[in-house]
């Protein structure tokens, strides 16, 4: 049941019936004060410029064509012009019995409408394992997937593999210099090099393997075995965040594939490119860059952009019809750049949306946590993990907008108390699961005739909204709004467990009650599995 849609739908109505057209949609919200009743709309305010009459006017003239029905108890005009609906009780609870049928699927729609999505996060270079920063946007990155697909996205989750360049290049190097070491020769670490722990290790086990009969190998057998371990450890370390994706695309692959000579062409045919000092630069500022952008160096070289262009074009070759990218804050002067550099391709830029991935800082009784115990470097995700919990880490990385900078407090994320969100959640819903279980015979409840305390309606309108919640996340693509929905959906769960007996004598009393919880359950379990967070079903 979604009463906001049963409402908009009967506005809508009305107006159809009052030959106004409506340029907007209607906006109805749910008032802090339960006086202004269980809903609220502008819309007379909204209509009073097009109309040229007064707000109170137009929403009286609203009011007045408004037909009897089973959903509104009474409708009310506040303020300069508000529409307040009460809703009839006894509709309210007819709601019950859908959501227990429905189940897993309670809170699904098609807004989305099977189209196709990309979602590309992570992406981490496989130079070394995953730090505290990368679970942020791996749960961020996972969470809209899982979000999208709940709301009719068709939704491929991908990772974009650079294992080209420079940066593979110094992999190698430290990597062989590394083993060199290991077979006695003083070799010196490449400038740029990578200082792992991890590296050594690879080192080991290469000497392990094959002794030191691999002294003579050149860089690439080295950068292959790098990428390959580091890859696989960063797969293993996802899958145990709760992380998994569709498509591992690499650099390598796209370089090779001829696809960066491809999106070349494509850019000069269409004007977009002029050489300049012996170099190739791309017109970026005829798309809204600050500047033009060097993609071809006067050496031949293609810069770092080139294969992220060729990247994106394969991407919207593929079929997309939205490209969502998570990057980390040091790309924030990227955006521009990219958004152009589709345009330049012949696309709006429109077609890629980018999130911003701001800082983390671990905090732990109040200090703030720069180092890992174990290696003296920055915490990683399985050390992140191996504290606090999957649950927690995941929950905690939901409640905070992306493109804020965040505290997590390690402190509070390993209490076990009401203090920390998740428990109080999942508590919740192991305090249902309990309940439920003391319950050995259950009836078929139709109508819903004791439930009348304002604890129970508050609870039921509440699980009412989880649609909405959902849609709203999936649209501005922010999973916080789930958080801030589950904590607000168990405190008036823990309110209404203190301030009504639940457990009776009287049979349907009982049931119509259990009805009640078991669709909070419901609701609570389908919105932690939004956030990769488990619905425990014992504490």
């Amino acid at each position: 049941m979604n009463i906001k849609e049963e409402i908009g739908i009967i506005l809508k109505k009305v107006l159809e019936n009052l030959d106004i057209e409506l340029e907007f949609d209607i906006l109805i919200d749910i008032p802090k004060d339960k006086i202004n009743g269980d809903f609220s709309s502008n819309i007379a305010m909204q209509l009073s410029k097009k109309l040229h009459k007064n707000p109170v006017e137009i929403a009286n003239l609203i009011i007045e064509n408004i037909k009897k029905n089973n959903i509104l108890e009474d409708v009310k005009i506040a303020g300069p012009g508000f529409i307040n609906f009460f809703i009839n009780k006894n509709y309210i609870l007819k709601g019950i019995n859908t959501i227990l049928e429905e189940k897993e699927n309670y809170g699904r729609s098609n807004i989305g409408k099977s189209e196709k999505v990309n979602v590309e996060y992570v992406s981490a270079n496989p130079t070394g394992i995953l730090h505290l920063g990368t679970a942020r946007g791996a749960s961020y990155g996972d969470n809209i997937c899982r979000i999208l697909e709940f709301t009719g996205y068709d939704v491929t989750r991908e990772y974009y593999v650079n294992d080209a360049g420079n940066q593979i290049n110094n992999l190698g190097m430290s990597l062989k210099t590394r083993y060199e070491n290991i077979c006695g020769i003083n070799s010196d670490m490449p400038k740029d090099g990578y200082y792992g722990k991890e590296i050594i290790d690879i080192a080991s086990n290469i000497y392990n393997e094959y002794k030191d009969s691999k002294l003579n190998e050149d860089i690439k057998f080295f950068k292959d075995i790098a990428v390959k371990t580091l890859l696989k450890r960063i797969e293993n370390d996802l899958n145990d965040f709760r992380v998994s994706f569709d498509v591992w695309t690499s650099e390598t692959n796209i370089r090779k594939s001829g696809k960066i000579e491809e999106s070349l062409k494509l850019l000069n045919n269409l004007g977009n490119i002029y050489e300049l000092d012996n170099a190739k630069w791309l017109k970026t500022t005829r798309y809204g860059d600050d500047k033009d952008r060097v993609i071809v160096k006067s050496n031949g070289e293609y810069t770092y952009m080139v294969p992220d262009i060729a990247y994106h074009l394969d991407k919207i070759n593929r079929g997309y019809d939205k490209i969502i990218d998570v990057l980390g804050a040091d790309h924030h002067g990227y955006i521009s750049r990219l958004k152009a550099s589709i345009e330049a391709l012949g696309y709006q830029k429109e077609k890629i949306d980018i999130r911003m991935l701001q800082m983390v800082k671990l905090i732990r009784d109040g200090n703030e946590v720069k180092m890992s115990k174990r290696t003296g470097e920055t915490v990683t995700i399985k050390e992140l993990i191996e504290e606090v919990g999957v649950d927690a880490a995941r929950y905690f990385f939901a409640m905070r907008s992306l493109d804020t900078q965040m505290d997590f407090d390690i402190t509070l994320a390993t209490k076990k108390s009401n203090e920390n969100p998740v428990y109080y959640v999942q508590y919740a819903h192991a305090r249902i699961c309990s309940i439920l279980n003391s319950i050995k015979e259950r009836i078929e409840i139709k109508e819903y005739e004791t439930i009348n305390s304002e604890y129970a309606y508050n609870l039921i309108n509440k699980v009412y909204e989880f649609k909405d919640i959902v849609n709203q996340a999936s649209l501005k693509l922010m999973p916080h709004y789930i958080t801030n929905y589950l904590y607000d959906l168990a405190n008036l769960f823990h309110t209404f467990y203190s301030k009504e007996k639940i457990i009776s004598d009287d049979m349907k009393y009982t049931l119509e009650r259990i009805n009640l919880i078991e669709c909070v359950k419901i609701t609570i379990k389908n919105a932690l599995s939004l956030i990769g967070v488990e619905a425990l079903n014992k504490m």
